[in-house]
């Protein structure tokens, strides 16, 4: 399976160029006490989560880096909720970063981190599972949405 775009890179890299506008020219917006407790709580729920998918990458001994060996489809845990946990988690730690920086720029700039993942990560990824699994991934596809319900297909 080959990325366009590394996912850390796509989702690190609109967040790195926002933190630097923020502290090279400062926010036009500040942003309330409320982005604390909020950041905090993305963070946690982002390492439960991510660590939920990476655990049942290990349970099911299939590979999680490019050019390891892709064994099984997931279809339990966050994998029901979402074809791509790992990626929603990581966004949602770019949240919680750019809340905890803070960075208004930072977070003005995350839609183009779920475009560059989206484009760069998921959809190459799609089309080489599609290939290795066929019709189960195919239906997987049909009763998972892409985003926790925010995007089929």
């Amino acid at each position: 399976m080959g990325f366009r775009i590394w996912p850390p890179v796509a989702i690190g890299t609109p967040l790195v160029v926002g933190w630097l506008a923020t502290v090279i020219g400062g926010d036009p917006v500040t942003l309330g006490p409320w982005r604390v407790p909020a950041g905090w709580a993305l963070l946690v729920v982002f390492g439960v989560w991510n660590g939920w998918a990476l655990w049942l990458f290990r349970r099911h001994r299939t590979g999680l880096l490019p050019g390891q060996a892709t064994l099984s489809l997931i279809e339990e845990g966050p994998f029901r909720l979402s074809r791509n946990p790992l990626y929603v988690g990581m966004l949602g730690l770019y949240l919680a970063l750019a809340l905890l920086a803070p960075t208004f720029w930072g977070l003005l700039l995350f839609p183009l981190a779920v475009g560059l993942v989206l484009w760069g990560a998921i959809l190459p990824e799609e089309c080489f599972l599609h290939g290795l699994f066929g019709e189960p991934y195919d239906a997987y596809r049909r009763r998972v949405p892409r985003w926790l319900g925010l995007h089929r297909r």
